[in-house]
């Protein structure tokens, strides 16, 4: 090494001094590169599994193709569906306002918005000088009906002796009858207003009239109750959530796809692997006129209270004609990138990655694939095992 710097420092020019350094970089270089590769190659790990890029597909080689079952694509009769999106609803003729035909203060609220209530449990209480006026009008036909009755016992005797005319003994039986249609009024009255005639009050008692979940409040503790001349829905609303309805949008041009008293399959966004059956029980007769759409009202049996009012759901309608259609089981789909793939085999440890268009998935664990892949052609069970695998 000094004998080339020697070399160096007598060199007639600076240019001939440049490329013997060069010279001597490079040959280091070189043989350092040499050594880490020899290095590389001892201490790799085995080249499996591993993805060979291949133009607009990949292949992916494994050592135990074993782990990684092919099932076969099945061709089989496929009934036309349409997937429509709606929300949980109440059922109308299941919902009943809780009344107070007296008007007045709410002085005691037993149940709020949200609970649950049994028929016949008390909901609310309500002083009122309706039952006042009530009970006084009641007071004064008991009265009159006591009196009308004495006249007209004396009035039979006075007759049977002789002692009156006919004439008399009509008119008290008239009075009697009026005063008697009179008290049985205002027992009546006493009755539509929740009170006992016998156990006189100021305060009405208002009873559940099911039993449900409050859905409605409106009114408070302090608040007024009743019914007047402006119109109220009622201090609370009872809704009987055993049976409720699924309110989907369906646009125009799908409408010949729904049919009333057709069976769908309710799917909500919260429970995704729960799916109920209703069946169609109206189809609006009025669209939408800004997005094209009919309403369709799904009834749906909900004796466990899971759907709850306000809740996304997304409907399934099964047509009545059918077309033939390649199936892969769900599991044999790869969704990546926004993009459907499937795995095909190629040799014996290869396999070959194949974009695909999924069309629906089917309810018994199948897919349909409408491109990509035909019938008779084998596919990976499990695409995301393998793709795990080859991801290590």
């Amino acid at each position: 090494m000094s004998s080339f710097l020697n070399a160096l420092r007598s060199s007639p020019t600076p240019q001939v001094a440049a490329a013997a350094v060069l010279s001597v970089v490079l040959f280091a270089v070189g043989g350092c590169h040499k050594d880490r590769g020899g290095n590389e190659a001892a201490e790799a790990p085995p080249s499996t599994p591993q993805i060979i890029s291949a133009g607009s597909e990949d292949l992916v080689h494994v050592q135990d193709p074993s782990r990684f079952p092919l099932v076969p694509v099945r061709e089989e009769p496929v009934y036309d569906s349409l997937n429509v999106t709606g929300s949980v609803q109440p059922d109308v003729s299941r919902e009943v306002p809780v009344l107070s035909i007296a008007n007045g203060r709410v002085v005691a609220l037993h149940v709020g918005l949200g609970n649950t209530v049994r028929k016949g449990q008390l909901v609310m209480e309500v002083q009122s000088p309706d039952v006042t006026q009530a009970f006084q009008s009641y007071q004064t036909a008991l009265s009159n009906e006591n009196l009308a009755n004495t006249t007209l016992t004396r009035d039979r005797l006075l007759f049977d002796k002789g002692a009156i005319a006919k004439s008399q003994l009509d008119v008290a039986q008239n009075g009697e009858d009026d005063a008697e249609a009179t008290l049985r009024a205002a027992e009546q009255q006493l009755h539509i207003l929740g009170v006992d005639k016998d156990h006189p009050s100021d305060t009405v008692k208002v009873y559940a009239p099911i039993s449900g979940i409050v859905v409605a409040q409106n009114t408070t503790a302090a608040g007024a109750a009743g019914i007047n001349l402006a119109g109220i829905a009622g201090s609370l609303t009872i809704a009987d959530l055993s049976h409720v309805w699924v309110v989907c949008d369906v646009y125009e041009n799908d409408l010949g796809n729904v049919q009333l008293g057709e069976r769908a399959e309710i799917r909500l966004n919260a429970f995704p692997h729960k799916t109920r059956s209703g069946v169609v029980s109206d189809i609006g007769a009025i669209l939408d006129p800004s997005i094209r759409t009919a309403k369709v009202r799904i009834q749906v049996n909900n004796p466990d209270n899971l759907l709850r009012i306000g809740m996304f759901a997304t409907a399934t309608f099964h047509g009545r004609t059918s077309h033939a259609a390649s199936l892969v089981p769900s599991t044999a789909i790869l969704h990546l990138h926004d993009r459907d793939y499937v795995y095909v085999p190629t040799n014996g440890t290869g396999y070959r990655r194949v974009v695909v268009h999924c069309a629906q998935t089917l309810p018994n664990g199948w897919a349909e694939v409408t491109s990509g892949i035909g019938a008779g052609e084998q596919v990976v069970s499990n695409a995301l095992e393998l793709q795990n695998t080859a991801g290590q």
